[in-house]
C-alpha cells in the first residue's frame, strides 16, 4: 500500500508507474488529482463508506471539503438555492510554498481571504453532493484547525428539533463525528482525530439555519481520514491506529 502526499498535479506519473509494476497496490492520494475521477473511490468514510468495497485507488477529500460535506449531507434533501459556507483555516492549510497565507508575520492580527469564487473544494463538494455550494475561504494566524460556518436555506419551514435529530441520526455510531448543541471552538479541535458539528441555529420562520463544523485540517482533514481509508482497503478495522 502507498499513501501519496504530493502537491496537486504531481500524482499521475507515480500512479502510472505503480500501475505498470503492481496494479493491485492500494493507493491513497491526498492531493486533489483524482477527486473528480469516477474510477477512484472518494474516501469520506462516514458519507461514502458503502461505495468503498473493492477499490484500491482512493482519493482523500480536501480538508474544507470534508467539513462542508459533514455540515450539509444530513439536510441536503431539504436545501434550496446555493448554500454558502464561510471557512477559516490555520496557516498549515495554506501549503508549504512560502506565501502571504502562511507567513505568521503577515497573518498577525489579520484574516486573509483567498480564492473567494471557484475554490477547488467548492467544486469538489458541489460535485459530491449534487447541488451548488458557494465557499469563501480564509486563513488566520493560528497553525492548525478549521472552523466552517454553513448558511442553509430550506424550501419549507423546519424546526430546530427536526434538524438536530437529522444530524444526530445521520452520525450516530460514528466515533470520529461528535454533535454538540453549542457551536464548537476551533481552539479545542487542534490535535484531535474527530470532527465536531453543532451550534445549530434556526430562524424564526424555519426557512434558514446555520451550523458550524470544526476539525483539525492535518488529521480528520487529511491523515486520520487517509488512515481510515487505508485500513478499510487492507481489511483492517477502520479505526486501527487512530483510537
Amino acid at each position: 500500500a502507498l499513501i501519496l502526499a504530493l502537491p496537486n498535479g504531481l500524482a499521475a506519473p507515480y500512479v502510472a508507474a505503480i500501475d505498470q509494476i503492481a496494479a493491485t497496490t492500494v493507493i491513497v492520494d491526498l492531493s486533489a488529482d483524482y477527486r473528480f475521477d469516477a474510477r477512484w473511490y472518494y474516501g469520506l468514510p462516514e458519507l461514502t463508506r458503502s461505495r468503498a468495497d473493492g477499490h484500491n485507488r482512493i482519493s482523500n477529500p480536501g480538508c474544507f471539503a470534508t467539513a462542508m460535506q459533514l455540515a450539509l449531507a444530513p439536510v441536503k434533501d431539504l436545501l434550496t438555492a446555493p448554500t454558502q459556507c464561510f471557512g477559516v483555516s490555520g496557516y498549515s492549510g495554506a501549503g508549504s510554498h512560502p506565501s502571504d497565507r502562511n507567513d505568521p508575520a503577515k497573518l498577525h492580527d489579520n484574516l486573509l481571504p483567498y480564492a473567494l469564487i471557484g475554490h477547488l473544494h467548492e467544486r469538489e463538494v458541489s460535485q459530491q453532493l449534487g447541488f451548488p455550494v458557494e465557499f469563501m475561504p480564509h486563513v488566520a494566524a493560528y497553525f492548525r484547525g478549521i472552523t466552517l460556518t454553513a448558511n442553509l436555506h430550506f424550501a419549507t419551514a423546519q424546526s430546530h428539533h427536526e434538524l438536530s435529530l437529522r444530524y444526530q441520526q445521520a452520525y450516530a455510531g460514528e466515533p470520529l463525528l461528535r454533535w454538540s448543541e453549542q457551536a464548537p471552538w476551533v481552539s479545542e479541535i487542534a490535535h484531535q482525530q474527530h470532527a465536531e458539528i453543532g451550534g445549530l441555529t434556526v430562524s424564526a420562520d424555519g426557512r434558514r439555519a446555520v451550523v458550524v463544523v470544526t476539525l483539525d485540517n492535518l488529521l480528520k482533514g487529511a491523515a486520520t481520514q487517509a488512515l481510515q481509508n487505508l485500513n478499510r482497503a487492507l481489511g483492517c478495522p477502520e479505526l486501527q491506529g487512530i483510537c
